[in-house]
């Protein structure tokens, strides 16, 4: 196994910068996860370690060697890809071995490969079908363990659970996070699906427009967000944000004025905010409260109500900034549209960005972090 080091990596066609100045660092045993909207550049990162694409400038390093002009063969990295690409006419023991058997293995030895990854899998009863006869998740499962057999030092997956359906989905999710604690390899795991961000992540890479947007742990990023665009990528449904202006500014808290005129201080580093300027309150909609439960209150009609069982997403429309507010209720919710409803405002879990879209430090301790 071993660790993977990026550094000021660049990927260019012609004049068109795709990944910029890439610095990461991936420890030997990690779990990392890449997210990021549509063509942020997470593929093509991944797809430059596994050596599919050429690096334009900047060093990869696979453990202490530097890997930039290697061959992907030899760079003892293991790729999972979004589509199966199983053969249709090998059973699922020959599609796991056949990478081993053009390596030149001995019978033993790949034998001994394949029966260790498919008991690892859940796979040992398969061995003898086609793909034909499989599920998508056991499909899925022969090619993890096609990237098993082989023993990598890195393995690479490239959104591998987005061609499952939903319940599907979260069985893959636990298993391949079983299958690290497991193995406790190095994996580096694409995908644009947040619950699979933050359920498997021992830490998760945010990009934006081929930048690193974040680095951290998944709670780090769900309380304390470096940026507007992290704060509004993670989380589902995204963080509200309403228009506020600096009232008065201390050290370590900041007043700002809500659009229906309501004073609040909250708990930020204020050393760089500017009394007059315009900025940015977040606040996530799980922790929006009922309008009784807090000392400030946020008033609109109700313009969209969805009822999920477990849950009430209420969407309120604010009458003072023309924009949506979305409440997330635990439990069923019986309110109507077009009625009017208070929402609870809690301070301490309130978010303020600055106008280039940096966030004004929190201060509030969170569980987990």
């Amino acid at each position: 196994m071993a660790g993977v080091t990026l550094h000021n990596v660049s990927k260019t066609y012609g004049d068109v910068a795709i990944s910029k100045d890439i610095n990461l660092e991936i420890h030997n045993g990690e779990f990392v996860v890449f997210v990021g909207p549509s063509g942020c550049g997470k593929s093509t990162l991944l797809r430059m370690i596994a050596g599919l694409e050429d690096i334009t400038a900047g060093d990869l390093m696979i453990g202490e060697k530097r890997m930039n002009d290697v061959p992907p063969a030899e760079r003892g990295v293991g790729m999972v890809f979004q589509s199966y690409a199983l053969y249709p006419h090998l059973s699922v023991a020959d599609n796991m071995s056949f990478g081993l058997k053009l390596a030149g293995a001995d019978k033993p030895q790949i034998q001994q490969r394949v029966n260790h990854a498919s008991e690892v899998l859940q796979l040992a009863h398969l061995l003898d079908r086609k793909p034909k006869a499989l599920s998508g998740g056991q499909r899925q499962r022969v090619a993890i363990g096609r990237t098993l057999v082989a023993e990598p030092q890195v393995f690479l997956l490239d959104e591998p659970l987005s061609n499952l359906d939903a319940g599907l989905r979260v069985q893959m999710r636990i298993e391949i996070a079983r299958l690290h604690k497991r193995l406790r390899s190095t994996m580096i795991y694409v995908t644009h699906d947040q619950v699979e961000a933050m359920t498997l992540a021992d830490k998760i890479v945010v990009l934006e427009g081929g930048r690193i947007a974040q680095v951290g742990k998944p709670l780090e990023l769900y309380h304390y967000p470096a940026n507007r665009f992290v704060a509004g990528f993670i989380g589902s449904p995204k963080m509200n944000f309403l228009p506020v202006r600096v009232h008065a500014t201390e050290a370590e808290r900041v007043q700002v004025e809500l659009p229906d005129e309501q004073l609040l201080w909250l708990h930020v580093d204020g050393r760089d905010v500017q009394t007059g300027s315009m900025l940015s309150l977040g606040i996530r909609p799980e922790h929006l409260l009922p309008g009784d439960e807090a000392e400030y209150r946020l008033r609109g009609e109700i313009s969209v109500v969805e009822q999920l069982g477990n849950e009430t997403q209420i969407h309120v429309q604010m009458p003072t900034i023309q924009q949506n507010l979305v409440y997330r209720h635990n439990d069923v919710a019986l309110v109507e549209e077009g009625s009017m409803i208070e929402i609870g405002l809690p301070v301490h879990r309130c978010h303020l960005f600055r106008e280039d879209g940096t966030a004004c430090r929190r201060l509030h301790k969170e569980l987990g972090v």
